[in-house]
């Protein structure tokens, strides 16, 4: 059964949007936040996904459960500008029916 999520995310330009994100398609935030073209082309998700860019960096705003984050990601995110303590990249939190409610804010661009 096809299940959606609500989740809210704010852009660069401080605009809230509040998306349902597929949790059947494996997709992770970073492609929820291309797909709705959330982000201009070629600002997000440059390296594809594989935590070696910080471009997909998102600022987690929600207590949200997520999954940990793993040794490549961390070590990205050491190197990443605009680092917060609540910072992930978005192409490392797949998309799952117990993110219901997340809430996220796109870094700036570096």
């Amino acid at each position: 059964m096809e299940q959606d999520i609500n989740i809210k995310i704010t852009d660069r330009d401080g605009v809230q949007h509040s998306i349902e994100a597929p949790t059947d398609m494996a997709m992770n935030l970073m492609e929820v936040v291309r797909s709705y073209e959330l982000a201009p082309e070629g600002t997000i998700g440059i390296c594809g996904g594989m935590a070696m860019c910080a471009s997909c960096q998102c600022y987690v705003v929600s207590d949200t459960p997520l999954p940990e984050m793993q040794d490549d990601e961390e070590a990205m995110l050491s190197e990443a500008f605009n680092v917060l303590d609540n910072s992930r990249l978005g192409c490392q939190i797949q998309i799952t029916p117990d993110m219901e409610g997340l809430e996220v804010i796109l870094a700036p661009e570096e």
